[in-house]
């Protein structure tokens, strides 16, 4: 379990050449993650999900609050969480001129893995994630879906425990974006724990069981999909989160 106590996140933004202003990007965020269940860190671009969730991976110190995972502190035990962590942010980059299957068992050979099992691993990952045919060939002539499954194996080739996902599916095609959310499943019914980021309102309905809305950097709803479009009278995540904010539910 992932346990995210009164999280708070100051920055300093210049106003003009002589005044800064101080604002929090994430302002009092609680929040569980449990084994088995996907929870869904929901908002708009700029609504704070990726601080939060570089936060919680160890990437960034919050100003206030603390992280446990499996009720250790982040900050005590950084090696022994990060060994069971795969995080991936929407704009992490790969070297593209080594083929998949050399930055995977590059990742692999980091992380200590048993040198006889590395091929084995390998091969596991990329059925997983349908890369098989592609898996030799050099990661600059990868469509963008091949790309961000050849990342998205990088961060889990080690088989972790807890995924930090942020935004694993924008910009993708339909095809890549169904392999991608059908591993996610297949990791939540092993019992891993999964903090899923997406502003796709209607892919956090359909995979998660849990969703946190998140809109200036404050927690605006939390609940199940069923329990929140309940509450808002809505029949949609999409319409019950700008019904929260009192906005349009137009694009």
């Amino acid at each position: 379990m992932i346990e995210v106590k009164n999280i708070k996140k100051k920055f300093k933004k210049q106003k003009n050449k002589k005044e800064s202003i101080e604002f929090f990007a994430v302002n009092d965020i609680s929040l569980k993650a449990e084994d088995g269940k996907i929870i869904g860190v929901l908002g708009p671009n700029g609504a704070g999900k990726t601080t939060l969730l570089r936060i919680i991976a160890g990437i960034m110190e919050p100003t206030e609050g603390e992280v446990n995972y499996d009720k250790l502190n982040f900050k005590d035990n950084e090696i022994e969480i990060k060994s069971n962590l795969a995080y991936l942010s929407g704009n992490t980059k790969i070297y593209d001129y080594i083929s998949a299957y050399e930055l995977l068992k590059m990742c692999l050979e980091y992380y200590d893995y048993p040198k006889n099992k590395i091929d084995t691993r390998i091969k596991e990952i990329a059925k997983s994630l349908n890369l098989e045919n592609f898996l030799y060939n050099r990661i600059s002539n990868l469509s963008t879906g091949q790309t961000q499954r050849v990342n998205i194996a990088r961060c889990l080739v080690h088989d972790p425990k807890y995924y930090i996902l942020d935004e694993a599916t924008s910009g993708l095609d339909i095809m890549s974006s169904e392999i991608i959310l059908n591993f996610i499943k297949n990791e939540k019914s092993k019992g891993k724990t999964i903090l899923y980021s997406t502003h796709y309102m209607e892919e956090a309905e359909n995979i998660c069981d849990e969703v946190i809305m998140i809109n200036k950097g404050h927690i605006i709803k939390s609940g199940t999909p069923e329990s929140i479009k309940k509450d808002t009278k809505t029949t949609n995540l999409r319409a019950a989160f700008f019904a929260l904010i009192g906005g349009s539910n137009e694009e």
